[in-house]
């Protein structure tokens, strides 16, 4: 199976979010405090050509989010600690057609998890199967999904959003899983978000398309938590078990903004 990399613009964070310290509960207030930023961090959606349709990984983001008033104001976040760089041409729609990807081509779209940079091109994918974790899309309700960062009232409201429920399976060191089509798993991957998941595309080498578990596969090694998950504990944990699933099995670690992981992206899994 064939993987590319599909770069939906820029961002820039906080240093602490990609690597926080602190105590759990003031790890996102120090991130926002935090003087300096990152350079552009990519962000990308990957697209895995499979025997039974492709498999999206994630919509990228929105050209939108350049705009003044995109973002709610009252939210501290959006205000004081992100910075989007993303054209109407870096969009997932655009860059599917210069693949020669029809979106009806695709079989379905899976959603590590449902983060603004991850579902800003959700419209592109409108009809789609769109799988997402059960806890994921609850946790984006009310008022508490929108402290939480979700942006509810920017997906489409027809959009084909599908909860699953990963299954009590081992797949590796990860605890729970469903295998979404021949060779391509979904893992449980909570810490950034509680509903958060990975995909593991086997190969003799497998590739972990592991969204934000962290920044970087460097992070990852060293067992760096960012500075936004809300339960840092559970984040570590789930590091854990990605750097032993990646040692053990020399899988291709492929996070969402790493700026060297389409360095590393394999040709033919």
């Amino acid at each position: 199976m064939r993987i590319h990399a599909i770069q939906t613009g820029t961002v820039q964070v906080r240093t602490r979010q990609r690597q926080g310290s602190g105590p759990g509960p003031l790890r996102p207030l120090l991130t926002m405090a935090d003087r300096h930023w990152t350079e552009p961090l990519p962000i990308y959606a990957w697209l895995v050509e499979h025997d039974d349709g492709p498999i999206l990984v994630d919509t990228g983001e929105t050209a939108r989010a350049t705009e003044r008033g995109y973002f709610p104001r009252w939210h501290p976040y959006y205000r004081l600690a992100v910075r989007f760089d993303v054209r109407p041409e870096d969009e997932l729609g655009p860059q599917l057609e210069r693949l020669g990807v029809g979106v009806r081509d695709i079989r379905s779209v899976v959603m590590t998890h449902l983060h603004t940079d991850h579902a800003g091109g959700l419209h592109h994918v409108r009809d789609r199967e769109i799988l997402v974790t059960r806890q994921e899309l609850s946790d984006t309700e009310g008022f508490a999904g929108k402290v939480g960062g979700y942006l509810r009232d920017r997906w489409p409201a027809d959009a084909n959003l599908t909860p699953i429920d990963l299954e009590e399976r081992a797949y590796g060191p990860f605890e729970r899983s469903v295998e979404l089509a021949g060779g391509v798993h979904l893992v449980a991957t909570p810490g950034h978000t509680p509903g958060h998941m990975s995909v593991v595309v086997d190969g003799d080498r497998p590739t972990v398309l592991a969204g934000d578990v962290s920044y970087t596969e460097e992070l990852m090694l060293q067992g760096a938590t960012d500075g936004v998950s809300p339960n840092p504990r559970q984040a570590a944990d789930t590091i854990r078990r990605m750097k032993q699933f990646v040692t053990e099995s020399n899988a291709t670690y492929l996070p969402s903004h790493d700026p060297g992981g389409a360095a590393r992206l394999p040709t033919i899994t």
